[in-house]
């Protein structure tokens, strides 16, 4: 593993450990969900809760997510760490991914549940299928690693591949690497220096000098 890559591991691994505490309620066309969706946004979380439980107890997976956010962070009402993992497991077993990667996150931390690497790999998966963006990244990690699941450099390169194609630019810088090295791919000094180059769009300077070594390394 290059010293790039395993920093910008490191970096993700510290992001999602501090992920699950940022969870924040969204909007939803339910007309529960949007009145307590404007309460929310309108600083009176205790009305804000109680229209996403009359949504939540109609199985409306937003407002189930939104209340798990409140229960989980004390807004409304005492924080409820139970009631709010309940909840939350509720809105990702009906398909909601922004649930199914909070569930993952949790489950990478042993927050609020039993720490499980299985089961984070696990909602990382359902979620990353869905096109949730830092799923995928969670989820290529976890292969990378070996966390969770068996070290895999091709799932790793599938998922971080899918990530990049989102706009993600450590994942670009990842995928890169992988095809420069050979590592789960094989090896493509143009598609490593098109990662690259992507990786550089906001100006990092290690993806600016890599992509300037693979150029000079692409055939004439």
């Amino acid at each position: 593993m290059t010293r790039g890559v395993a920093l910008l591991l490191a970096l993700f691994l510290l992001c999602s450990s501090a992920g699950a505490s940022r969870m924040q309620a969204v909007p939803d066309d339910d007309a529960d969900v949007v009145a307590g969706w404007t309460a929310y946004r309108g600083n009176d979380p205790v009305r804000a809760m109680a229209h996403y439980r009359k949504a939540a107890d109609r199985n409306n997976r937003v407002a189930q997510f939104n209340l798990a956010v409140m229960l989980l962070g004390g807004e409304g009402a005492k924080a409820d760490p139970a009631n709010g993992v309940m909840w939350l497991r509720k809105s990702a077993e009906r398909g909601f991914s922004a649930a199914q990667f909070a569930l993952a996150l949790l489950y990478e931390r042993g927050e609020h549940v039993k720490r499980s690497l299985d089961e984070a790999t696990l909602w990382f998966r359902k979620a990353a299928e869905q096109n949730h963006l830092a799923a995928q990244v969670g989820l290529a990690t976890q292969y990378f690693l070996g966390r969770g699941a068996p070290r895999d450099f091709k799932q790793a390169a599938h998922w971080y591949e899918r990530a990049a194609d989102q706009g993600d630019e450590a994942s670009a810088y990842i995928i890169a690497s992988l095809y420069e090295k050979g590592d789960g791919v094989e090896q493509d000094y143009p598609r490593a220096w098109f990662w690259y180059s992507r990786a550089a769009g906001s100006g990092d300077p290690a993806a600016v000098l890599k992509a300037r070594e693979m150029r000079d390394k692409l055939p004439r």
